[in-house]
């Protein structure tokens, strides 16, 4: 029964990333006074990408052509350690953050090295881009997770959850910080504005576009459902991470049903709060990422400082 749930969790979070997409862009197209295409556009995309014929150019190496599959067996294992719905699953023991930030971190290279494989000058560009953003992220992500760590004891995610879940609701200064913190990480990795305009294809300010320009087929397919998959990940960790009410303790339909409700308010909250955002902000020129990351970095090194001054001490 337990496996079932967790082959349940990881089929929803494939199939919900799509959605989580579209119900953005339809957010964003309201809030402009658009036409919104419609919430399922995001499904008919990919399909219609399967149904392409896949062109590979003649110099491309293996890199290249196993880098879309590598991707998505990546995405897929990140959505088996991240509690979606319920926290007791049989994966719950793997569900550590630093290994998330390493599947996450093995995706991103072997997308760069894809993006390089090619020898175009717009796929050199974008992998170039991709690990400048990576390298002042990833560090701000780890510093949000030492701070879960020390605030909970664990960096394993299940059991973090739970151990909020038991405690008092209360406003923790630490926490606050590291969501902030978070929240800029995840823009940045996802691709959003300020960091990336996804709806944008111009050569000279894309980043994770230029990367996949060489891709058709069933490769873009499961590159673009990989980055859907990503968006929503990082969505559902800001919520059930600082925000774990509603979560399934046990496998009752009752406590899973709360689970999901709870779940799709959440993200619902938050994708209003990322399209206000990205209404409100313009992109921001390449030679100011380190500043927007380097301020994520310190916002979770004060929210660690703050745990130890003022919960600790």
């Amino acid at each position: 029964m337990a496996w079932l749930l967790n082959l349940l969790q990881i089929l929803l979070f494939m199939a919900a990333a799509p959605l989580f997409a579209g119900w953005i862009k339809q957010l964003k197209c309201w809030s402009q006074n658009r036409r919104a295409p419609s919430l399922l556009q995001p499904y008919f995309a990919l399909y219609k990408l399967f149904g392409k014929e896949t062109v590979v150019a003649e110099r491309a190496s293996w890199v290249f052509r196993t880098a879309p599959y590598l991707i998505f067996a990546v995405a897929v294992l990140a959505c088996a350690i991240v509690p979606l719905v319920s926290v007791h699953l049989p994966t719950s023991a793997l569900a550590d953050v630093i290994v998330l930030v390493g599947f996450l971190g093995l995706a991103r290279f072997f997308q760069a090295l894809a993006g390089l494989d090619i020898g175009t000058a717009f796929g050199g560009m974008g992998s170039s881009r991709e690990m400048l953003i990576a390298s002042m992220a990833e560090p701000a992500m780890l510093m949000v997770v030492f701070t879960l760590a020390v605030s909970v004891g664990t960096t394993n995610l299940a059991a973090a959850i739970e151990t909020l879940l038991h405690q008092p609701i209360m406003v923790r200064p630490s926490f606050v910080f590291a969501a902030l913190a978070l929240a800029l990480v995840a823009v940045a990795e996802t691709g959003r504005i300020p960091v990336d305009n996804p709806a944008t294809h111009l050569e000279l300010t894309m980043v994770h576009e230029a990367m996949i320009l060489e891709y058709s087929g069933h490769h873009l397919a499961l590159i673009e459902w990989s980055a859907q998959i990503r968006t929503l990940l990082y969505a559902v960790l800001l919520a059930n991470v600082f925000f774990p009410w509603g979560l399934a303790e046990h496998f009752s339909l009752e406590a899973l049903g709360i689970g999901v409700a709870a779940i799709a308010l959440k993200l619902m909250a938050l994708s209003s709060i990322l399209v206000l955002a990205e209404i409100l902000l313009a992109k921001m020129r390449l030679f100011r990422y380190p500043q927007f990351l380097g301020f994520a970095y310190l916002l979770a090194l004060l929210g660690m400082l703050i745990h130890v001054i003022l919960e600790v001490g």
